[in-house]
């Protein structure tokens, strides 16, 4: 597209200041440049683009030297001509720069009333279109755990930035940062552009995990699948959860184990209270129990991971059968005790008092 006619206007007083420095070599004055610093600074705000507001300058510059007479030499000339230039460049520049921070506050603002809905969602909707986001059509969001490299304008950002646009190009994507954490939105239907994410924000982080979000309608659903993913992260922090992925439709039901926290911490307590009258306390025998559920039941693979064998594993449940009068590998009994050691990881128990 051709770029809108320049006004003349940009280049008022550039013509005279030519005339007197060929007549008598003097640089420009404070308020000369000063005045070339503002004309640059509205050729900016007014859209234009650099390289043409330089080439109309350099083509005044041609278009007067015939005329500039003798009284001054070419350096001295071309000296002044970069000097108006270089004071045009600095307004248009700060302009740009004034404009750039000016964006960011309006996109920091729109990201922390969307991610935590503080906003009037008509409003929010009017804002979002802006930044590429249709709240017709349902959003995931996909968050990575904190790495002490991310910063907005950091190279992780960044990287993740082109990594995406490149694969993806322009499919109404937003990332951002969130409180250390880096953030990517997109349409709820597009599911490998946050399995690349995950994939990529792990690898550039320093292997943290990554949460999705499930996709929810509408600008209340984006802060929905926010915080389904920050919680996502916060459960496999609590429960000790491998892989660097987690998906919250795969974990819905810890937040139904947990909905009635009392009643959970009275399973706990009557369960699995009578382990603290071990030797050593319940630590040993929660793990112990916690390993073995992790491994299907399997007694040999949940040995080798407490690195015990398997007599000393053995000898452990059945003392855990003995505290309790639960017998781990009896099937009747077997549900109510991982129920139960599911529910003291969740409220880090015996650590924490319930």
């Amino acid at each position: 597209m051709a770029e809108h006619a320049i006004s003349d206007d940009y280049l008022a007083g550039y013509g005279q200041i030519l005339a007197e420095v060929a007549a008598t070599g003097r640089r420009l004055t404070r308020d000369e440049v000063q005045a070339r610093r503002h004309f640059g600074e509205r050729a900016a705000e007014s859209g234009h683009g650099l390289r043409a507001l330089v080439g109309m300058h350099l083509s005044a510059t041609r278009a007067a030297w015939p005329g500039v007479g003798t009284g001054t030499s070419a350096d001295q000339l071309l000296a002044a001509v970069e000097q108006a230039v270089d004071a045009f460049v600095e307004g248009f520049e700060r302009a740009q720069r004034s404009a750039v921070r000016q964006e960011e506050a309006a996109r920091r603002e729109f990201i922390d009333d969307l991610l935590y809905g503080r906003s009037d969602l008509g409003r929010l909707a009017e804002r979002a279109e802006r930044f590429g986001l249709r709240f017709s059509h349902a959003h995931a969001v996909a968050v990575a755990g904190r790495s002490a490299s991310h910063a907005e304008t950091g190279s992780v950002l960044r990287q993740m930035e082109q990594a995406l646009f490149a694969r993806f190009g322009n499919r109404r994507i937003l990332l951002t940062t969130k409180d250390g954490r880096l953030v990517c939105i997109a349409p709820g239907d597009q599911d490998e552009v946050l399995a690349f994410f995950a994939k990529h924000a792990h690898a550039a982080t320093d292997g943290t995990r990554v949460a999705v979000g499930r996709p929810h309608s509408g600008a209340g659903g984006v802060a929905h699948s926010y915080e389904e993913a920050l919680n996502a992260l916060d459960l496999a922090d609590r429960m000790h959860l491998d892989g660097p992925l987690l998906r919250a439709a795969d974990l819905l039901v810890y937040p139904v184990l947990t909905r009635d926290r009392q009643a959970m911490a009275d399973l706990v307590r009557t369960t699995l209270g009578p382990l603290e009258k071990a030797r050593g306390g319940a630590r040993p025998l929660l793990d112990t129990l916690t390993a073995y559920f992790d491994a299907g039941c399997n007694a040999a693979q949940s040995a080798r991971q407490l690195k015990l064998s398997v007599r000393a594993l053995t000898y452990r449940l059945d003392r855990i059968h003995q505290l309790t009068g639960a017998d781990p590998t009896d099937p009747l009994h077997r549900y109510t005790l991982q129920t139960a050691a599911i529910g003291a990881r969740l409220l880090d128990w015996p650590q924490q008092e319930i």
